[in-house]
């Protein structure tokens, strides 16, 4: 007849050993997806990681732009006159606004007097 006073001592083993075992397969797997992350995904991983570290960096001091030169300034302006002047040339000459009461109205007022608000309602109401 079998000796039932260690039966309680085995299943508890028993039971100790396949936690046991179940944590060091654990430990196992993450271990391993460790090491396969840490060779094979770092250089995949290189451009993140500087883009990472670069973030983390502030930003340089750049020096403050230089304010534009009066002459720079100038040449600025006469190229914004000579595109509007340009872009009013071809609204005059386009066949179409003639037939546009609106367009010829500023037209007239653009030729008779003309003002910053006339230029911008030409190119507004003509094509």
């Amino acid at each position: 007849m079998p000796d039932h006073s260690s039966s309680p001592l085995t299943a508890l083993q028993l039971t100790v050993s396949i936690a046991l075992g179940l944590w060091l397969g654990f430990l196992a797997i993450v271990l391993t997806g460790w090491l396969l992350s840490k060779f094979l995904f770092d250089e995949q991983l290189a451009p993140v990681t500087a883009a990472v570290q670069q973030l983390a960096q502030p930003p340089a001091v750049q020096p403050a732009p230089e304010p534009p030169t009066p002459m720079f300034e100038q040449y600025q302006q006469n190229l914004q006159r000579n595109e509007q002047r340009q872009a009013l040339d071809q609204v005059r000459s386009n066949p179409r606004n003639l037939s546009n009461p609106k367009c010829q109205f500023w037209l007239q007022q653009d030729q008779n007097a003309p003002s910053e608000k006339s230029r911008t309602n030409v190119l507004q109401f003509c094509e």
